[in-house]
């Protein structure tokens, strides 16, 4: 029988211990941490985002600012505001909410950031640092994988461990991570959409971490018994029956790929609050630098 990694429980468990560090520090006479986030346009997932960020904020006991621009914003007054962000000494972190819109070079904002600033650990500075193992704010979603194993008591050292999917968000930093001693020291392989041999090396993996951005597509086929299942996929699929017309699903075939698991996380509730639940750790990193 598997085991559910529910990362709606752990993510509440580590916000409420954020929250006694920051009343201990406040209580000390230190400040309170104080994350900003920049919304460009109305894109409806990056509106949920922000809004749950800002929840997050309040159960940490955080100061949060939303800073809010419509998307005919120009990419000089972006940058500028950028600017402003990293000169301001109240602000510990921030973020720059993206997809940003087509005519804004997002590489280019990005990299405006100030690193020491940078809690979604998207700067080239942050992610060089994470690449050879020295300290950094780690991207929140990989962040978030690390925890919910370590939590849960997973072991991973010497473990096969395939990613599928190589974004630079999710694939690419879950391979670093899963490589270096301090986290995974797993033995790591990356598959993609032109791998040949996927179905061969998924059902080689004690680890499976599934971030290809395809509803449903690891399925039973494909999973060892006893292998440990994290699916990263939230991609909205129409559905009838649901008030709002679509459902969230996963990369994994969950019904039929579950049973043959010994650990599992569902979508929605496992990875997703645990991405938030991250960030968070990032901000008061920050605020304690």
């Amino acid at each position: 029988m598997y085991q559910l990694i529910d990362g709606k429980a752990t993510a509440q468990q580590i916000k409420a211990e954020i929250a006694e560090e920051v009343k201990r520090i406040v209580e000390g006479g230190g400040r309170q941490p104080h994350l900003a986030a920049v919304l460009v346009g109305h894109d409806g997932g990056s509106e949920t985002y922000v809004k749950n960020k800002v929840l997050a904020c309040e159960q940490c006991g955080f100061k949060s600012t939303l800073i809010r621009y419509e998307d005919n914003i120009t990419e000089e007054e972006l940058l500028a505001c950028v600017e402003r962000l990293n000169r301001d000494d109240d602000i510990d972190g921030f973020i720059v909410q993206l997809p940003l819109p087509k005519h804004i070079d997002e590489q280019k904002v990005t990299e405006a950031i100030d690193p020491r600033k940078d809690v979604d650990g998207f700067h080239p500075v942050n992610v060089g640092r994470m690449a050879i193992g020295l300290d950094c704010f780690i991207s929140a979603t990989p962040l978030g994988i690390i925890t919910l194993l370590k939590r849960y008591g997973i072991e991973t050292s010497g473990k096969k461990c395939v990613i599928l999917g190589r974004s630079n968000i999710v694939g690419k930093p879950m391979a670093q991570l899963m490589m270096q001693k301090q986290y995974g020291d797993a033995t790591v392989t990356v598959c993609h959409s032109h791998s040949k041999t996927l179905k061969e090396e998924c059902r080689a993996a004690d680890i499976i971490i599934a971030a290809i951005g395809q509803p449903e597509f690891v399925t039973a086929d494909m999973v060892k018994p006893g292998a440990v299942v994290i699916d990263v996929g939230t991609t909205r699929v129409p559905d009838p029956t649901r008030k709002s017309g679509f459902r969230l699903s996963g990369d994994v075939k969950f019904d039929e790929v579950s049973p043959l698991c010994s650990y599992i996380t569902p979508v929605p509730g496992g990875v997703g609050p645990m991405t938030i639940c991250s960030l968070m750790q990032n901000t008061l990193k920050a605020a304690k630098r």
